[in-house]
């Protein structure tokens, strides 16, 4: 008996989202965004007229002082400096409309040099080896050109409803998928249907909504894209969900734990594996499915400095929280693993879920971290030392010779801290990042721990009002 479900999905079924010129018909503005390197989004407003002209020239884009990628708040990082400028390229098939501002349009783009320059390989380029875009780009030919795979990713947006920054106060307080959560012209159902429309009216596939488990909280599920148009699409449904609240007089945060007495706010990425190389059956993993997992086990205490980026992060993650947990492992339906194999005898919707990854995050570095192990793996088609610990319990509550039969020796950080001190430990996803690039990086980190001089409440009110 066939005992499979879910949607198939593949990354000929589902393309690659392509946006042109000719979506600028009955536009009036183009919003040129960006996110930098702490995950803010930011975006410069440019008159259609003026849109078009750029479009015309050999090399369409906007100049960008250079300091934009080593902000953090107002700060400057050391390393960063007010001199010089980037051209940041349209990338025109990133082109969606914004349906809460009408008449205005959004689009992406990629850092690069003004001239060429020395770049860190010796050679002339234009290629800004700090820029997210960039870096998903090539880790992903990589992938595709070295190791002959693909991959779909869909995301979760968890988030939360204030009516109060100072203090923090939600929306509401309800119970996980709580109908109550959602009474027919309140505030949060009013708002939530909009994010849904507004959502899909921007070409983003929506899953589904529902109401969470903490105060205020509440949860968008995108469907899978390729690497690039999911994080692309992340950046724009999170700007979606900010503004529709804004228009409703909310606050929407992605904040990774707002309410210490509550579980935490999270973007879990649902990754599949796709290759012609190997086939995918009900029993087991795929020989491409189990060398990306095994590169990506490998590298996770690496891997959480740029997807848990900030000292929040860490509030969020601990064990019996359903953050994931704190020990390197993976789990069947087990969502106290940092990685959740679901689906796992339905090949046809098998998938990875990476649990740790919250809001404070960049998706483009995030996604870049994880193919990166997964790609330290699937290049020498490493086997899967690490055994399935199941769904019967999570690590943290197994005793040590359990962990250890099952190859569970590591921890994940719990300090941001710890996962910069691992990232700068990782030779080998050093390699894949480029040093330059980690280098920065981590001084970046460095400059986003908390302030000593803030309480608790002041902390809480700066974090949620950031993200």
């Amino acid at each position: 008996m066939d005992f499979s479900h879910g949607v198939l999905h593949t990354p000929q079924s589902i393309g690659a989202y392509k946006g042109s010129a000719v979506d600028l018909d009955g536009c009036s503005y183009v919003r040129v965004y960006w996110v930098d390197l702490v995950n803010v989004r930011r975006c410069r407003i440019v008159p259609l007229a003026h849109f078009k002209a750029l479009l015309e020239g050999s090399r369409p884009g906007v100049n960008i002082a250079k300091v934009v990628l080593g902000l953090v708040y107002l700060k400057m990082a050391p390393g960063f400096s007010p001199c010089g400028e980037y051209l940041y390229a349209i990338d025109l098939p990133s082109l969606r409309p914004l349906p809460f501002a009408p008449g205005h349009m959004a689009v992406l783009g990629r850092f690069e040099e003004k001239e060429p320059s020395l770049g860190s390989n010796g050679e002339q380029s234009i290629q800004v080896d700090m820029c997210p875009r960039t870096l998903l780009k090539s880790i992903i030919e990589k992938l595709k050109t070295a190791t002959h795979t693909e991959f779909l990713v869909g995301f979760e947006s968890e988030f939360t409803l204030l009516e109060c920054t100072d203090p923090v106060k939600p929306v509401s307080d309800h119970q996980f998928a709580a109908s109550t959560a959602l009474l027919a012209n309140s505030p949060a159902a009013i708002v939530m249907e909009e994010i849904a429309e507004t959502v899909q009216a921007a070409g983003i596939k929506l899953e589904m909504t529902h109401a969470e488990a903490a105060p205020g909280q509440f949860e968008v599920v995108t469907g899978p894209l390729n690497p690039m148009d999911a994080a692309d699409a992340l950046i724009f449904t999170r700007e979606i969900i900010v503004q529709v609240a804004a228009k409703h007089g909310l606050h929407a945060t992605f904040a990774p734990r707002p309410f210490m007495r509550s579980v935490g706010s999270s973007a879990h990425a649902h990754i599949s594996v796709h290759s012609a190389d190997s086939v995918k059956t009900a029993k087991s993993l795929s020989p491409h499915e189990e060398s990306f997992l095994a590169g990506l086990m490998d590298h996770l205490p690496a891997i959480a400095a740029l997807t848990l980026p900030s000292p929040g992060s860490y509030k969020r993650v601990g064990d019996g929280v359903w953050s994931g947990g704190t020990y390197v492992c993976y789990g069947t339906e087990n969502r106290e693993a940092p990685v959740r194999l679901t689906n796992f005898a339905s090949p046809r919707s098998r998938n990875f879920e990476m649990r740790f990854i919250d809001g404070t995050a960049n998706p483009h570095l995030a996604l870049t971290a994880i193919f990166a192990g997964g790609l330290s793996g699937l290049s020498s088609m490493k086997k899967l030392e690490m055994q399935d610990c199941g769904a019967r319990m999570s690590a943290a509550d197994m005793i040590e010779s359990e962990r250890q039969a099952l190859g569970i020796i590591r921890r994940m950080p719990t300090t941001l801290e710890k996962a910069r001190a691992n990232l700068n430990e990782d030779s080998v996803l050093q390699d894949f990042l480029g040093k330059n690039f980690v280098e920065k990086y981590c001084v970046l980190l460095q400059s986003a721990l908390t302030p000593e001089d803030e309480s608790e409440a002041e902390q809480l009110t700066r974090l949620v009002n950031f993200y």
